[in-house]
C-alpha cells in the first residue's frame, strides 16, 4: 500500500507543480472550463499515473477515474471557487480535494482503517490546542497589551505583515522547543534582529524599535511558554 500512495503522490506533484506551466494556469482562469488547458493538464495526470503504476492492468480502471476526478476538481477550483476566495484558500481545498481523491484511489485496492484515536486522542487534540494558541489566541493577547503603549505604528509596510512575522516564529519556536533544539530560538532571535531592528536603528527609529522588541519578546514568550505546556500535556 504505502509503495501505491508513494507512487500515486509523486505523480500527483509531478503533474500539478512541475508540468503544469504558467501559461496553462492563466488560460483555464481565463477561459475557465471552455481552456484546452484544463483537458491538456488531465491528460498529463492521466499519463503520469500510467507511467508510474507501471502500465499495470489492475491499475488502469482506477487511474482513469482518479484522472476524471482531477479534472472535476479543477474544474470547481480553479474556475468557480478562485472567483469567490483568495488563491491560498483555492489551493489548500484544491490540493485537499486531491488528497481525499486519491486516498479514495488507495482505499480501493488497499482497504484501510482510520485509526480515529490517534487522530482526536490526548496528543493529538493536545496538538491542535497548541496551534490554536499559537496561530490565533496569542496574536490577540499581544495586540491587547501592546495597546497599552498607545503608539500608534506607521502603515508603510505591507498589511498585517507582523501578525504574520509573529505567527511563523512561534510556530518555529513550537517546532524548537518540542524538538529540544533551544539553538533554533537564538538563531531566530539573531536573524530577526540582522533584518528587523538593524533598518530601525540605521533609521534611528527609536519609539519603533522599543515597540517591535516588546512584541517580539512577547511572541518568544508565548511561543515558548506554549510548548512548553505542549510538552508537559502529552508527557502525562
Amino acid at each position: 500500500m504505502l509503495d501505491l500512495i508513494i507512487k500515486v503522490v509523486f505523480a500527483h506533484l509531478i503533474g500539478d507543480f512541475v508540468l503544469q506551466t504558467n501559461k496553462m494556469v492563466a488560460d483555464i482562469k481565463h477561459k475557465g472550463i471552455k481552456s484546452p488547458a484544463l483537458l491538456k493538464h488531465t491528460a498529463i495526470h492521466f499519463i503520469a499515473l500510467l507511467v508510474i503504476t507501471g502500465f499495470e492492468e489492475k491499475y488502469i480502471i482506477g487511474v482513469w477515474i482518479l484522472s476524471m476526478l482531477h479534472l472535476l476538481i479543477d474544474i470547481f477550483t480553479k474556475t468557480y471557487l478562485s472567483k469567490k476566495l483568495n488563491s491560498i484558500k483555492v489551493l489548500l481545498i484544491d490540493q485537499g480535494l486531491h488528497a481525499i481523491s486519491i486516498a479514495l484511489f488507495v482505499y480501493y485496492y488497499y482497504p484501510f482503517e482510520i485509526d480515529w484515536t490517534i487522530i482526536m486522542g490526548k496528543n493529538a487534540l493536545a496538538l491542535y490546542s497548541a496551534i490554536v494558541l499559537l496561530v490565533y489566541a496569542s496574536p490577540i493577547i499581544i495586540k491587547k497589551l501592546i495597546e497599552l503603549l498607545n503608539f500608534t505604528v506607521p502603515s508603510n509596510g505591507l498589511a498585517n505583515a507582523g501578525k504574520y512575522i509573529g505567527i511563523l516564529e512561534r510556530l518555529f519556536i513550537f517546532l524548537f522547543v518540542v524538538l529540544q533544539r533551544w539553538e533554533g530560538i537564538g538563531f531566530l532571535l539573531a536573524a530577526k534582529s540582522i533584518f528587523r531592528f538593524g533598518d530601525l536603528k540605521a533609521n534611528k527609529e527609536v519609539k519603533l524599535t522599543e515597540y517591535i522588541l516588546i512584541g517580539t519578546l512577547m511572541s518568544f514568550g508565548l511561543g515558548i511558554a506554549i510548548a512548553l505546556l505542549y510538552s508537559f500535556v502529552i508527557s502525562l
